[in-house]
């Protein structure tokens, strides 16, 4: 924990004081505080209030004044997400040998929900980021862990997760990107598609086919940029997750030496597949975000919409439906952080309660979004109000790091194994 106690001292030295009210300055309106029922500090540390307010002055001084611009011109913002790696979010939970913070897997959830409140899509690319970082940190032995994590916790260097095929979406195990070991060499061919980063990112963790067919013929590679054969898709145009460009990655004869292998022959789908689960927690806490910002957008409209001689918080309809999207908002945010503890902690159930959590927060923030969207009327419709991207970019969030369909059936999975 001498990462965590170092971001404290940060916070102590007065360098990132915090006013929330400031996160939700959009379209020139002063927000209005947090409500205390929805207030997303309650339960926490002393500890874990200090990095949360960290996180939430980034989002408001870093991230929300140019959420909107990043998204509309697609810009990949590089400068901001080394200044947020200086805060120590480039490697939230790396240990703190190779450059992590060394925090929890709920500590985590915490400042990604507070980062999210600044820009969805950027702080869904420092999960995956963050991700990678912890398999290399986890499964790779001390070179490999020297080599890469400190660049990546300092953000000098950034990676992308290559699971998913044109072929192979939901049904990953069935990939068919093949790794073919000559001497002391893999010859690395196939494709990717749908990869957060891809052609921007430097480090790129590729899941490859090394043996048989099924789960226990993948290993994992971690491919450099500059690796002969490999290559990029066209930018992919997308409604959401603008601010993190999405290609197709492509490996054609790519020589990448069996150093680069993290874990054994045969061990790379237990690998993705325990990174996916931190990977659920992660989005679903990105969701949180949105959904906790347009909570209070929504109500911030109502408070001074008016319409039939009377403001719209004065509707016993709306008032009902605002007390649905934050008794939603809280509801998941306990979901969330009890899935946390439990995959820290080890717990047998962490994989259903990831995949719980995921499935339910996904599916309800967005509802919050909508419904957010739906009170702003005719403007929340209009680019010039943020309710609209909160919508657009964690609309993804049901389908990525396996589809809300996918999670129902390893929920399902878990409940019929103990009949």
């Amino acid at each position: 924990m001498a990462a965590s106690r170092a971001l404290t001292r940060v916070v102590r030295l007065g360098s990132h004081n915090i006013n929330r009210s400031r996160i939700f300055q959009f379209n020139g309106l002063q927000r209005r505080g947090i409500a205390a029922c929805i207030d997303p500090s309650i339960g926490l540390t002393d500890e874990q209030k200090e990095f949360q307010k960290v996180a939430f002055d980034f989002a408001a001084n870093e991230m929300a004044p140019h959420m909107a611009e990043w998204d509309q011109k697609e810009i990949f913002p590089v400068e901001a997400m080394r200044k947020a790696a200086q805060l120590g979010f480039g490697g939230i939970y790396v240990h703190p040998d190779v450059g992590g913070s060394g925090l929890s897997r709920l500590d985590t959830s915490i400042i990604f929900e507070a980062l999210s409140t600044g820009c969805v899509s950027t702080t869904a690319y420092i999960s995956i980021h963050n991700m990678c970082a912890w398999m290399i940190d986890t499964f790779g032995n001390k070179e490999q862990r020297e080599k890469y994590c400190p660049d990546l916790c300092s953000m000098q260097k950034f990676a992308s997760y290559c699971l998913t095929e044109p072929g192979s979406g939901s049904d990953a195990a069935s990939l068919l990107t093949s790794a073919k070991l000559q001497g002391d060499h893999y010859i690395l061919s196939g494709s990717k598609a749908f990869i957060s980063g891809g052609g921007d990112t430097d480090v790129y963790v590729v899941m490859c086919r090394t043996g048989g067919k099924g789960p226990k013929g993948i290993s994992c590679l971690v491919v450099e940029k500059e690796t002969l054969g490999l290559s990029f898709g066209k930018k992919e145009k997308k409604i959401g997750w603008n601010s993190q460009p999405t290609r197709a990655v492509i490996f054609e004869d790519c020589a990448v030496p069996v150093t680069n292998r993290l874990g054994a022959e045969g061990e790379g789908f237990n690998i993705a597949m325990k990174g996916l689960n931190g990977g659920r927690i992660n989005i679903a806490s990105c969701s949180l975000g949105a959904a906790h910002a347009a909570v209070l957008l929504a109500r911030d409209h109502l408070c001074v919409r008016k319409q039939f001689g009377e403001t719209l918080s004065n509707s016993q309809y709306l008032q009902f439906k605002l007390a649905e999207m934050a008794t939603k908002l809280v509801a998941s945010r306990l979901m969330v952080r009890q899935a946390a503890l439990s995959l820290q902690e080890g717990q047998p159930d962490a994989v259903a309660l990831c995949s719980m959590a995921k499935l339910f927060v996904t599916d309800e923030c967005f509802s919050i979004c909508n419904q957010a969207l739906q009170m702003h009327g005719g403007y929340g419709y209009l680019k010039d109000y943020a309710v609209q991207q909160y919508l657009r970019d964690i609309r993804v969030h049901q389908i990525l790091e396996g589809t809300n369909e996918v999670m129902r059936m390893i929920i399902a999975r878990s409940l019929l194994a103990e009949s």
